[in-house]
């Protein structure tokens, strides 16, 4: 049902690959990492120069040897450099500033580098990142500004579907993203389906958004369709681009057609009552199915194969009727 598509995929490097047979008494213990497999115990020898995918920015400076960031590089809400911190402060570990400190000049660089979150670039304050003018002026304006396109992208009857993006049953959805905050939008799904908005009504910067409940509207000629929210939190910026040309969002869905930057209170939540990649293309190829079975109650029998459906699907069988389309797939109307 599905076929699955690479765009600027990355490399990524990880552990090594070398193993052998182990024992029992080597799961949980050692210089390797056991796991039992068919009854059969493997130890895997890690590879010493190999680099996790996502450093944490303690391992980055080398303030510690190995640690993975398990946060979204949300270092204000992560209990592990809370903890760091804290032992800092007693005199028992290094900090990871002044880890950096102790590197060659051309070596200290910014911190929002080290997450992934900018380019290349030095640090001009000591890591005093509260004096720091690019620091704030940063995550007040160009987190915001910093999305990223789909790297890796499922389709499913001519519906986009990408991975490691988090889905709604309302057919928006949620990308974690560098520093904690999420980006919201609607799927391809929603707006093949419903064809090229006039206009969004969105709610303004500072407004919350509650999960479940209707977030914003889409327009199109008289008609109007609630959309629902797929998390909790406060908006921090609306996608003025798509306000002034609602067909970004069609041509776009997942990249410069977002929505929303949202702040939540607890990240792992919020993606817990999402669906993840599997469950998001199960849950699509239903939909699909639903939506056959409407378009074949309009306009006949569909080919033997399904086919694939193109943009504006509503705009091309006049005979869909849009409240039953906003009640059967944004679950309002």
């Amino acid at each position: 049902m599905s076929e699955k598509t690479n765009k600027r995929q990355r490399s990524r490097i990880g552990y090594g690959s070398s193993y052998h047979r182990g024992e029992r008494h080597e799961v949980g213990s050692g210089p390797g990492i056991g796991s039992v497999l068919g009854g059969q115990v493997w130890v895997i020898q890690p590879d010493r120069k190999a680099v996790p995918e996502n450093a944490c920015l303690w391992m980055q400076a080398g303030a510690v040897k190995y640690k993975t960031c398990n946060n979204h590089f949300d270092c204000n809400t992560c209990k592990y450099d809370h903890a760091m911190q804290n032992k800092v402060a007693l005199g028992k570990q290094i900090s990871w500033q002044d880890s950096m400190r102790r590197q060659p000049a051309l070596a200290r660089t910014c911190r929002h580098s080290l997450t992934g979150r900018i380019a290349q670039r030095a640090c001009a304050y000591d890591f005093h990142c509260e004096k720091c003018d690019f620091d704030q002026y940063f995550e007040d304006v160009l987190a915001a500004k910093t999305q990223e396109s789909p790297d890796d992208i499922a389709r499913v009857k001519g519906f986009d579907v990408p991975r490691h993006y988090h889905f709604h049953n309302g057919h928006t959805w949620a990308r974690i993203e560098s520093g904690g905050n999420l980006r919201i939008g609607l799927d391809d799904f929603s707006l093949k389906v419903f064809g090229q908005a006039d206009g969004f009504d969105l709610p303004l910067m500072g407004k919350e958004l509650n999960h479940n409940e209707i977030g914003w509207g889409l327009k199109r000629k008289h008609h109007l369709a609630d959309v629902r929210a797929p998390i909790d939190g406060v908006i921090m910026e609306v996608n003025i681009r798509v306000m002034e040309n609602p067909g970004l969002a069609n041509r776009e869905p997942y990249g410069d057609g977002w929505l929303f930057l949202v702040r939540t209170p607890d990240v792992k939540k919020a993606a817990k009552r999402l669906m993840d990649d599997e469950a998001s293309l199960n849950w699509i190829n239903n939909e699909v199915s639903i939506l056959e079975e409407m378009v074949t109650d309009v306009a006949g029998p569909l080919a033997a194969d399904g086919g694939t459906f193109g943009p504006d699907i509503y705009g091309n069988l006049p005979g869909l009727d849009w409240h039953q389309l906003a009640r059967t797939f944004l679950k309002t109307g």
